[in-house]
């Protein structure tokens, strides 16, 4: 189950910076939802928990 694009921030682990990213919505295998998309600058995966909202 994935929704459309849309803009976060999250934490780059190789950048050790925050960095606003463009990603889509996925549920993980324990069933919270979080954003996962690409860093701009480094290209690695980016994923950040979201509120239950």
């Amino acid at each position: 189950m994935a929704d459309s694009l849309a803009s976060y921030e999250g934490y780059c682990v190789k950048c050790k910076e925050k960095r606003n990213y463009e990603g889509e919505v996925r549920i993980s295998e324990s069933g919270r939802r979080m954003a996962r998309g690409t860093c701009p600058v480094c290209g690695s995966t980016i994923n950040r928990i979201l509120g239950k909202a």
